[in-house]
């Protein structure tokens, strides 16, 4: 029977006078079919008397359900079943009044295991025979473990689970638990059992079946670590492992809890939707994210995958043993342990100085934090759709960064100390955001951290500083920082969600203007809505000293002169964001474009990759403003800025290389080679990969930059070789590679070949990012942008839900027509609005509004852009 209630019933929120204590599940996948059955068993305890019991259910048959109470009780009700489709709620009615106390609720259900990556689905694989396997696993953040059994999914309804796998033979099986009986029964299957978990939401359930290995146990202060995968990749795991063991002893001791789980299962998924998931004990991860061999990765794969795993095991304690009430809190979960991560790998690898390098993801969120569609890190939260609207960088990057300033500002054992009160008081149970300020500031001696944090978290945007000098003295001031006038924001997208009056803890140090500045005291100063002053002698005032603030700076006069003159006096974090600050202000139109492309030129020499990434994302916007005419122009710039540093540093490895090298010469070559148009290094690129097919190959670190380049310039026999370089891939990673080249491609005929193979042959989980890159390119984007939109309805249905924001990439789609008028930009914006996307609207009209500030100042810089590049 199927019901609709009125859809405002409770916000969404199942009635609070059951709560569940502990599921007893049994699952039966049949992989050959795709489909799976269940019996559970749900003690409760009811609070008040009521006829019926909900929960929540989707896409299930249930059947048999009763209700019973303690041994001397009648006789099991059976109860009617009814189903409330829009609400993903089930209710079982009693044939009498359900009366308080504890009862038990048993049903069976079965279901499919779907393509949809979400809820229990199937991932496929072929072996090195070309044979196809299935495997049946689970990915249910945020709401979806409602479509595997019955239950209330929701965070605060924490529960143990006592899980049963039945399943065939030579398949292996895991879940949360570690496994304490296998029976063989007379159907030929096994019946495996778990251990008991601890009191944990829904969310975090898990179970994967399928024709898995797993490399042996590697015992961490007794807890049990391994890494499952697919057959012929065990030469892969070795690093993650690795990782895995220094974040389980890293965390153990920072946190002063022990691991709460009996033994964690690292899990690699063929197809996956998400990065990974920190299910306890089970954390699932896409292959690219765990599976890696550091003989044959580049460094930044290698972070990548460290990264990763420390991530999903922060989340055991972080997430997991302590969890938010409700989904308005998840950016807390997220944010802590995108901050803990780089932490536990700053320990892991010093020397991939991971604090420089979040840079660019903290730019990245600063980059949607200054639109006016921007949201408060934390807002109320309704619909399931809503909740997978936070999954973004507002919530992880920006919440780790302004994590990391607070740390900052009031120190990191003070700051520690607090967050082990918040996990000592909080263990197994729920919280919401205050929850974890009050006990930072329990330990911070008094300063105002909650009163800090509110002003960054329930308002959206950031501010920008500007420091001038006032006679002798400086003037610091702050006001909100916005790429669009708000009176130009695009229609329909709301009111601005920036805001206001932010307590900013600026770290602010006078240095030498000669010699090191050693020695040299860096002090913190709140800085509210008032100005402050400070008079900093004669020395070079340095603000947002080292760089973790989280907003942007602006130097006005003499002060900007100072800091230009010492710029190898500043830390590489903060030559960093001297560019991304000043690159910003210029795309905001509140310093001017020359002074950015002066900047430029002071950066010789400069050795921090990020810094030469941030730049390779400004020329890429310089790259679709400038007009074909003055084109020669910009490649002539970028040549003459990028073309000495590559000389300097070479393209192959050296004895003398620092750490940072590689990446920084991938970097160079890949800025060099596609908007730069340089032919010698389109030569060499092409030579280099040609040599492939006489048995050489390409290091690691370059082999990327170096595949974007060739695709840039591919005719049909470069793209067939590296098509079926992709096919035929020796690992994960080298097939990402391959991959990601396809959207560098620009003629037109194999545009469209690729566009086709995102239909049929790449993987769901893969192909929105693709053609999300296509987008961004600026000769094959008009024509990607077509098949898009004339393929919508075929693409919602193919890919993941979460993942079609992520194929949305139309920011960069702001080309002019030849009368300079942006017709494409007006289309993208007119189909955007026909084809709303309900709660992950937000994330397409912030891509909107991120396409109207390239208009605009394409528009503004296109007639005068030519002539300004050739004098800087």
């Amino acid at each position: 029977m199927s019901v609709t209630l009125n859809t405002d019933e409770s916000d969404f929120r199942l009635p609070r006078d059951v709560v569940p204590t502990r599921y007893e599940l049994t699952i039966v996948p049949d992989l050959d079919a795709a489909t799976f059955l269940g019996h559970e068993r749900i003690e409760l305890d009811v609070t008040s008397a009521r006829s019926s019991i909900v929960c929540n259910a989707a896409e299930l048959q249930i059947s048999n359900a009763t209700l019973s109470w303690p041994d001397d009780s009648p006789e099991p009700e059976v109860l009617d079943i009814c189903f409330d489709e829009d609400l993903e709620r089930v209710s079982f009615t009693a044939p009498r009044q359900i009366l308080p106390g504890p009862c038990v609720l048993e049903c069976d259900f079965a279901g499919v295991l779907n393509d949809k990556l979400r809820g229990f689905y199937r991932s496929t694989f072929r072996d090195e025979y070309g044979n196809e396997h299935v495997i049946a696993t689970t990915q249910f953040e945020s709401t979806d473990a409602r479509r595997a059994f019955p239950c209330w999914d929701e965070p605060d309804r924490k529960a143990v689970f006592s899980i049963s796998l039945e399943v065939g033979s030579g398949l292996l099986a895991i879940s949360n638990g570690a496994e304490v009986c296998a029976t063989e029964l007379s159907s030929g299957k096994r019946r495996l059992e778990f251990t008991d978990t601890i009191p944990m939401s829904t969310y975090l359930v898990a179970f994967v079946i399928g024709p898995l290995e797993a490399t042996d146990v590697v015992d961490v202060d007794g807890t049990a670590l391994r890494v499952v995968h697919t057959a012929g990749k065990a030469h892969l795991t070795a690093f993650a492992l690795e990782a895995g063991a220094h974040a389980l002893g890293y965390y153990t001791k920072y946190f002063g809890q022990p691991f709460p789980g009996d033994k964690l299962d690292l899990v690699a998924i063929p197809d996956f939707a998400w990065g990974a998931m920190e299910n306890l004990g089970c954390a699932t991860f896409r292959e690219t994210a765990l599976l890696t061999d550091p003989a044959h990765s580049a460094r930044n794969e290698l972070e990548r995958v460290a990264g990763v795993v420390e991530h999903e095991i922060a989340h055991m304690w972080f997430g997991d043993l302590v969890t938010m009430s409700w989904w308005n809190g998840i950016w807390l979960n997220e944010a802590f342990a995108t901050y803990m991560t780089l932490c536990c790998l700053d320990d892991f690898k010093p020397e991939y100085q991971c604090w420089v390098g979040f840079s660019r993801d903290r730019e990245i969120a600063l980059a949607l934090d200054g639109l006016h569609t921007t949201r408060p890190i934390e807002f109320p939260v309704r619909t399931p759709d809503e909740v997978d609207s936070m999954f973004d960088p507002l919530t992880y990057e920006k919440g780790g960064s302004l994590l990391r300033m607070l740390e900052q500002y009031i120190g990191a054992e003070r700051f520690r100390d607090g967050v082990r009160r918040y996990l000592a008081a909080h263990r197994y149970g729920n919280t919401e955001t205050t929850d974890l300020w009050d006990a930072i500031e329990e330990a911070a001696e008094e300063l105002p951290v909650r009163a800090l944090m509110d002003s960054w978290i329930f308002q959206g945007g950031h501010p920008l500083l500007t420091a001038r000098a006032d006679g002798s003295e400086v003037l610091l001031t702050q006001e909100p920082f916005s790429y669009l006038p708000a009176a130009d924001r695009p229609a329909g997208s709301g009111p601005s969600a920036i805001g206001s009056g932010w307590l900013v803890p600026v770290a602010i140090q006078a240095r030498p203007r000669n010699g090191r500045s050693a020695g040299a005291q860096r002090r913190y100063e709140l800085l509210r809505e008032q100005p402050i002053r400070f008079a900093p002698g004669q020395r070079m005032l340095v603000v947002n000293a080292g760089g973790n603030g989280v907003y942007r700076l602006r130097y006005e006069g003499g002060l900007l002169d100072g800091i230009l003159d010492g710029l190898d006096r500043l830390e590489p974090l903060e030559r960093f964001t001297l560019v991304a600050d000043t690159w910003a202000c210029a795309l905001a139109g509140s310093v001017p474009l020359g002074q950015f492309l002066a900047l430029l030129r002071r950066l010789e020499g400069d050795k921090d990759p990020s810094v030469w990434t941030m730049v390779a994302g400004a020329l890429g916007l310089l790259d679709f403003a400038v007009a074909e005419a003055d084109r020669c122009v910009l490649e002539a710039f970028i040549r003459s800025l990028i073309g000495p540093e590559l000389e300097l540093l070479g393209w192959d490895r050296r004895e003398d290389d620092d750490s940072q090298a590689p990446r920084r010469r991938a970097v160079l070559i890949a800025i060099l080679g596609t908007i730069g148009a340089d032919d010698r290094v389109r030569a060499e690129s092409r030579d280099r990969f040609a040599a492939l097919g006489q048995g050489a190959s390409l290091d690691v670190d370059t082999a990327a930059a170096i595949l974007h380049v060739v695709a840039t310039t591919a005719g049909r026999a470069e793209y067939n070789a590296l098509l079926t370089r992709f096919r035929s891939p020796s690992d994960p990673w080298e097939e990402r590679r391959y991959r990601d080249s396809l959207g560098y491609v620009r003629d037109p005929e194999l545009v469209a070949d690729i566009c086709e193979l995102c239909l049929t042959e790449i993987r769901s989980q893969d192909a929105p990012y693709l053609l999300g890159s296509l987008l961004t390119n600026r000769v094959a984007g008009p024509q990607v942008w077509e098949f898009v939109s004339g393929h919508w309805h075929t693409l919602l249905e193919r890919y993941p839900a979460n993942l079609i924001t992520r194929m949305l990439e139309i920011s960069r789609l702001c080309q002019l027509d030849s009368d300079c008028a942006p017709q494409l930009p007006r289309e993208v914006t007119e189909f955007c609005a026909a084809h709303p996307l309900g709660g992950l609207q937000r994330a397409v009209d912030q891509s909107l509004e991120r396409l109207a500030v390239n208009v605009r100042f394409v528009m503004k810089h296109r007639p005068l852009l030519g002539s300004l590049l050739a004098k800087a």
